[in-house]
């Protein structure tokens, strides 16, 4: 299994559609049944055997320092994007130097799991085979989860290698689930500044270096404060 120890948290964002709960903190203190969001995310990596955690921050972000200054029990390196934010893949681009070389994980902080026969970033670890993939994106299968948006997935084959569909037929069998597992110098010969991962999954996907691993559990997107209700009704 993949010794990965060092994740990405993406938590700079402004929680536009989590408003009005995002009118007075970051998105990432927004709580699901009791615990914020944040911290939903660092117990999963925690669990994982993640032993640094870099997290971005830019909305509100004196609030998050301080609260992610109270975890002793995994290393916190903040990524500053005050002066400007910077996106999924910019993020990570921004955050190059803090990251190292060995291959890293990504975290979206909207994405929480009921787990099931076995932990998701277990599979997520177990499936990385850095001489085959570049990429490795967390799946769930469609009608596993809440919150699903658009019919836009991911076809997989055989051996695991994704190829990617935003057309509503034929229907995608699986979905992003927000983590993934990935080599940072894919992202070194990005220019600086704002852009989205999403395209370098699509040129991965072309050149046969963008796979998937399928979690067991039942996944939820709290994307808003309606995601959010359902899921502290689907954890009670």
């Amino acid at each position: 299994m993949s010794q990965i120890k060092t994740a990405m948290v993406l938590a700079a964002g402004l929680g536009t559609r989590m408003r009005p709960l995002t009118d007075d903190r970051p998105k990432a203190l927004v709580t699901v049944a009791g615990k914020p969001l944040i911290d939903h995310v660092l117990d999963r990596l925690v669990a994982a055997g993640i032993e640094t955690a870099v997290v971005n921050v830019h909305h509100f972000a004196d609030q998050m320092e301080a609260h992610l200054a109270t975890r002793t029990d995994i290393r916190i390196v903040i990524s500053d994007e005050r002066a400007a934010l910077l996106d999924s893949g910019g993020g990570v681009r921004h955050a190059r130097h803090l990251l190292g070389d060995d291959p890293i994980l990504i975290a979206n902080i909207d994405s929480l799991w009921i787990e099931g026969e076995t932990p998701a970033l277990e599979t997520l670890k177990a499936t990385w085979d850095p001489d085959a993939m570049d990429l490795c994106l967390l799946l769930v299968r469609r009608g596993h989860g809440i919150g699903f948006e658009g019919p836009q997935g991911f076809f997989m084959d055989e051996a695991g290698r994704l190829t990617h569909s935003a057309k509503p037929e034929p229907p995608t069998p699986y979905a992003n689930v927000g983590f993934q597992i990935l080599k940072p110098q894919i992202l070194d010969g990005e220019p600086e500044g704002a852009f989205s991962i999403v395209p370098v999954w699509w040129r991965l996907s072309e050149q046969g270096r963008l796979y998937g691993a399928v979690m067991d559990g039942f996944w939820m997107h709290v994307g808003d404060p309606a995601a959010r209700e359902a899921t502290e009704a689907k954890l009670r």
